[in-house]
């Protein structure tokens, strides 16, 4: 009589990218998911910049792993002076090919979708990036008048990203968030949405941050307090 055989479950393990905000990350099981697209949205001042440089720097520092900043809107003195504040030199980094700089229009991203990569796959493939920061994606969407366009675009886009195999954070500028969400045309094409908030309270502001989405991640779906001191982003509490 033949023995009956045990069938072994097989778990398929995801791959992560730590974000760098270690207060953060064990709220998303340790970190973004390795090639995935994520979106982090906020009003002016919530934190969005400096919570992309932070992903990029630790990324650099602690994991090896290039990093990639496109921007429509900052300038690279300012943003290099700004960052010293936490102690993150990405002059350094830069001249040690680690980090890249690239400034682009709006227009130029419409471009690249053209062509289908361009300058950008060229850096990627040259300096081995894995972590891409786009800040902030807001501006290419201002391109589009009609939504459809303007969809189809964002679609391109991401597919672009994709093909690129970098694990990506997009910020956007969105003003009015509330209690029933976003009003992003992104959210279908992004594994993750990220939000921070920045409400004025009496006669002070504050910040918190909430995890709206991430795909194939237990997260938590609780509403944090976020602070900005010398070491960057720091997620404190529930709020």
């Amino acid at each position: 009589m033949k023995k009956a055989t045990k069938t072994k479950k097989v778990t398929n393990i995801i791959a992560r990218v730590p974000t760098g905000i270690k207060t953060f990350d064990p709220l998303i099981e340790n970190g973004l998911k390795k090639g995935s697209s994520n979106l982090v949205v906020g009003g002016p001042g919530s934190g969005k910049t400096i919570f992309a440089i932070q992903f990029l720097y630790y990324g650099i520092i602690n994991f090896n792993e290039n990093g990639l900043y496109i921007t429509f809107e900052e300038k690279k003195e300012k943003l290099y002076d700004d960052m010293k504040e936490f102690g993150w030199d990405l002059q350094k980094l830069e001249k040690e090919n680690k980090f890249v700089f690239l400034e682009y229009t709006p227009e130029q991203v419409k471009k690249l979708l053209v062509e289908g990569g361009g300058i950008v796959e060229n850096i990627i493939e040259k300096y081995k990036i894995k972590r891409l920061v786009i800040d902030s994606i807001s501006s290419f969407g201002l391109l589009y008048q009609d939504e459809l366009a303007k969809k189809e675009a964002s679609l391109a886009l991401f597919e672009l990203i994709n093909s690129w195999g970098c694990t990506a954070l997009l910020t956007a500028q969105e003003n009015n968030i509330d209690a029933k969400g976003i009003s992003t045309s992104l959210d279908f094409e992004v594994d993750s949405i990220i939000i921070l908030y920045h409400p004025r309270v009496d006669h002070t502001r504050s910040r918190y941050i909430e995890i709206l989405k991430m795909r194939g991640t237990k997260h938590s779906g609780k509403i944090y307090s976020l602070v900005i001191d010398k070491n960057g982003i720091t997620i404190k509490s529930k709020s």
